[in-house]
This record gives C-alpha cells, structure tokens and sequence, in this order.
C-alpha cells in the first residue's frame, strides 16, 4: 500500500510534481509549513520586508535576511518571480544554518524548480532540518526512506522520521504507522498499536483514520481494546496532545 497523500495545499507550487513524488507523499509549500484547512488559520501570512533593503543586508551576509529575500523572489509581488533567484538565497541561509532556508531548498531540489533537480541533495537538506524538529522535513524524508528515492532503501528509517513526525502531532505520520501496524509492513502485525495510531490521527480530523480505528476496534478484545486506550492517553500526557 502507497504511503497516504493528502490535499494540503502547496500555493500552487506543485502544479508539474511527478507522479513519483506524490506516490511517496513529498508536498511542498515555500512558507515553511503545510496548509492542512487554510480557513482553520485565522491570520493573514505576515507581509515580507522591502526588498531593497533586504537585498542590502543579505549581500552583506546577513542570513535571516538571505532567507527573506529568497521568499521576496518567490512571492514575486515586490519583484518578478524568479525560483532561480530564490534557490541561489536559499543555498546562502541555508548554508548558514537557517532551517527555514534548508527545507524550503530541499523543496526546490525535490521538484527541481528553479535549480536541477536533485532528489539526493533534496534528501539531505530534507535531513538537516528534518534532525532540527522540522515535522514537514521529517514526514517527507519518511516517505523518501520508505521508496528509496533520494536514499537507499531504509524501512527502519523510513518508521524512525514517521514516530518523529507522528509525536509533533503530524495526522499523516500517524495515519502512516496506523496503517504499517495494521498490515504488518515492516514491523510486526499489532492490532493494538494500529489502533492507537489510528485513533490519534483521527484526533486530528483525518477521516480515513476514523475508518481505520472503527474497522480495527472491531478486531479486539476487551481486554486489547483497554490496553489500545492506556497507550493514547500515555502517549497525550507525554507529548501534550
């Protein structure tokens, strides 16, 4: 079974992906984040500096402002769009540490816009800000490990990025090993943890793992059921659900 893709939205962004990239669940979003209900967010994205001046500061070396700059090329309200020119910002902050900078670039390597397209380089940037608790970076490098695509085959891998992902309250994550548990696919069959997860993830709204707990809830015993129970509300007090 394909990991499971949602519709987040991506600003149009992703308009020419490759089927490839959907099928091992890579979204992208240049404002550093996935957009799940756009209408849930309330408040406007905040407006980005003039670009003058951060131009000026970024050629000095300044690396906030060579992240904002990129931004500024991708908005292309102030200044013509131009990934290339965003790509070339975003390698500078990124280089320097910026994690916002190093996975929007992974996102520019993944789709190969604006730079070539580079599915290892995407993965390594993906990686950097994937160890800096970026959830978006950790829930596509999963799937990266989980079809071999920018890195060598690795399901321990790919189950390590989803727990990640899945403990900063990501649905997909969860959905994700809800349904690994379930199926046995690379790790043992385990109706109580399928549960679990599936049961998390519909916490957050997802309604194919709503499905996924009540066809699993049907499966166990009492006794399984409770046990199923005890670990989500161990799991909520440890990480605030």
């Amino acid at each position: 079974m394909k990991d499971h893709v949602s519709g987040k939205s991506r600003l149009g962004l992703l308009v020419a992906m490759t089927a490839a990239i959907a099928a091992s669940a890579v979204v992208a979003l240049f404002c550093f984040g996935r957009v799940q209900k756009p209408s849930s967010r309330g408040a406007a994205p905040a407006a980005l500096p003039d670009f003058q001046a951060t131009k000026t500061k970024a050629e000095a070396g300044d690396a906030e402002a060579a992240q904002l700059l990129a931004e500024i090329y991708v908005e292309g309200k102030q200044v013509r769009q131009d990934y290339y020119e965003a790509a070339r910002w975003y390698r500078k902050a990124a280089d320097k540490g910026i994690v916002k900078a190093q996975f929007n670039l992974a996102e520019l390597y993944d789709i190969g816009q604006g730079i070539a397209r580079a599915e290892h380089e995407a993965a390594s940037w993906y990686l950097k800000a994937a160890e800096q608790g970026v959830v978006n970076a950790q829930y596509t490098l999963a799937g990266m490990y989980g079809a071999g695509r920018g890195v060598a085959l690795d399901p321990k891998e790919a189950l390590k990025w989803y727990h990640r992902a899945a403990e900063q309250g990501d649905e997909l994550a969860r959905y994700n090993l809800a349904e690994r548990y379930e199926r046995g696919r690379d790790v043992s069959q385990d109706d109580v943890e399928a549960y679990k997860w599936h049961s998390l993830a519909a916490d957050k709204g997802l309604a194919d793992a709503a499905q996924g707990r009540d066809r699993v809830k049907r499966k166990l015993t009492s006794a399984q059921l409770a046990e199923a129970r005890k670990r989500i509300q161990e799991f909520k007090a440890k990480h605030g659900d």
